[in-house]
């Protein structure tokens, strides 16, 4: 999964990016709300952690010209712990909120429910056959026995997981999978694909020709 951070403070957003990737996600940050807004339209996230008091652009600006085009889940994360803040952001568009200082299992806790919710997921545990993905837990179970994964597997297994029945083209996945700072192989994604099916069984992971992958 990729994940798009807009926040000005320069320790808070690295701290908060090298977490997100021990997490296993793919993560692009910006400390502007232009260069935010410039990001979140190009690029199709996962979900968006977005700071409400930013340079220039303020986060509800961003917020609500983004959602003029885009409805990708927005976190935003705010200072303000007063009531009007808070709605104002929900009613903007925001998709949920935490207030600084705050700690870490919240935040995954949060855009992992997000991402969830903009999947039509109404649980964590998602349930593909003898396949089970816990994409809070972050593991994989085959026939109930846990099936160890790289993070890369697992976020490429939760993508076409949360995606069951679409075909999910390769530029999608390359894009979810995979940060601005990556350079890739462009073989990567074919490695990926077939150590998950290795992992997971030959027909786990549906090739259709000339369009993608897909789990059906």
């Amino acid at each position: 999964m990729r994940i798009l951070i807009v926040e000005d403070e320069p320790d808070l957003l690295a701290s908060l990016a090298q977490a997100l990737r021990e997490e296993g996600y793919a993560v692009d940050t910006a400390d502007n709300g232009d260069d935010g807004l410039f990001n979140a339209e190009g690029t199709d996230y996962a979900a968006i952690v977005l700071d409400v008091m930013l340079p220039g652009m303020d986060g509800w600006e961003v917020l609500k010209r983004l959602r003029k085009t885009k409805k990708t889940p927005v976190l935003m994360l705010t200072a303000r712990d007063q009531t009007r803040d808070r709605v104002k952001g929900l009613d903007t568009g925001a998709d949920d909120y935490v207030v600084k200082p705050f700690d870490l299992e919240e935040v995954f806790a949060r855009l992992r429910s997000i991402i969830r919710r903009s999947a039509n997921k109404s649980t964590n545990v998602i349930a593909l056959g003898d396949v089970k993905v816990d994409t809070a837990a972050r593991l994989v179970s085959l026939k109930d026995k846990p099936v160890e994964l790289t993070a890369r597997e697992f976020s490429l297994v939760e993508f076409l997981a949360l995606h069951r029945g679409e075909v999910v083209t390769r530029t999608q996945l390359y894009e979810h999978l995979f940060d601005e700072n990556d350079t890739t192989m462009s073989n990567l994604l074919d490695v990926h694909v077939s150590n998950v099916r290795k992992k997971l069984g030959a027909e786990f992971i549906a090739t259709r020709r000339g369009h993608g992958y897909c789990i059906e």
